[in-house]
């Protein structure tokens, strides 16, 4: 939003559907995830285009940053589906699972999260 404001925009913010069902289990919610990521990615790629289009090569510039996360988004994504597989998939023992939880428990998080961001400090 400050980057449209910046730009002489107007933003604005509508609701977000929520998701279709709830997953079976942990293979699926890991599934759906990675399909997320999809198509947030896919979203990101149809704006670069817009932008490629307009000759907008500011916005395409500033898009640049958001192709970058989601190469890591999607990889994050894969990496926790291969390690569900890894501790058994559908058939994981309690063990692996909770071997599992520590390891994405110790993982860095250095994401600056929304909810901290004040008008001060967007």
């Amino acid at each position: 939003m400050e980057y449209i404001l910046n730009r002489g925009g107007k933003p604005t913010v509508t609701a977000l559907k929520p998701a279709d069902k709830d997953p079976k289990n942990m293979s699926d919610c890991f599934n759906q995830v990675f399909k997320h990521e999809v198509d947030n990615t896919e979203k990101i790629y149809n704006l670069v285009n817009m932008a490629l289009e307009e000759k907008d090569w500011a916005t395409w510039n500033f898009l640049q940053w958001f192709v970058k996360e989601q190469i890591e988004e999607e990889t994050l994504a894969m990496d926790l589906i291969d390690k569900l597989k890894i501790a058994g998939g559908e058939k994981a023992t309690d063990e692996s699972l909770f071997n599992l939880d520590k390891e994405l428990g110790s993982a860095p998080d250095d994401a600056d999260l929304a909810r901290d961001a004040t008008s001060e400090n967007p």
